[in-house]
């Protein structure tokens, strides 16, 4: 969605929710924290995907907050099969016990609040958590965001405008010097990344190879 688009849509969620229980995510952000956040699902396509998993990892001025985060996996959704499994490696004895989806979310709220979000492709992770979100609470995130793809990128063409990339996550944490915390786990995703938009706010964007 274009940023016009869900600026538009903030204004009117805001009205509709200002006297609900989450009114108050609607009010704007004056701390000095962020939130990385990433979700794990059975598939690509956001207008189906279901959620396998989702974390959040508080970023506070220049650090990565690893004691403040959110860790959930929700019960096993009906779509999760072997090709999803071999990417997030959760199979369905491993989301026994899992939340529902709207504990999930009511919990994943109160702990993001309406501090700005960071993610990897975060449209992506948007797109699924809004279509919950709407169906089940009425709202989508009104949140901030900051996509660290698209951080590079831009950051990149500045450096180097002679250079056309398609930024790839493993590759990018490799050229910023970041360590790669556990590949499509949605905690060590949220933290990679974090870490990644922290390198790039400190200008530690290397050369191509």
């Amino acid at each position: 969605m274009n940023t016009m688009l869900r600026a538009l849509r903030r204004v009117a969620d805001r009205r509709r929710q200002a006297q609900g229980d989450y009114g108050w995510l609607f009010n704007p952000y004056t701390g000095n924290e962020m939130v990385s956040l990433d979700c794990e699902t059975t598939g690509l396509d956001p207008k189906t995907a279901e959620l396998v998993s989702i974390a959040a990892v508080c970023i506070r001025d220049d650090r990565v907050l690893t004691s403040e985060s959110l860790d959930l996996r929700l019960a096993r959704p009906g779509s999760l099969d072997g090709q999803s499994i071999c990417v997030h490696r959760l199979r369905g004895i491993d989301l026994d016990g899992g939340l529902d989806v709207e504990e999930a979310l009511t919990r994943l709220l109160d702990f993001i609040g309406n501090r700005p979000l960071v993610g990897w492709c975060i449209g992506y992770d948007l797109t699924i958590l809004d279509r919950y979100l709407k169906e089940l609470l009425g709202f989508a995130l009104p949140n901030a965001t900051i996509d660290v793809a698209q951080e590079y990128r831009r950051q990149l063409r500045r450096s180097h405008p002679e250079v056309v990339v398609s930024p790839e996550f493993e590759r990018v944490a490799e050229r910023l010097g970041v360590p790669i915390m556990g590949r499509h786990t949605a905690l060590g995703d949220a933290v990679t990344t974090a870490l990644m938009h922290l390198r790039l706010q400190n200008g530690a964007l290397q050369e191509p190879g």
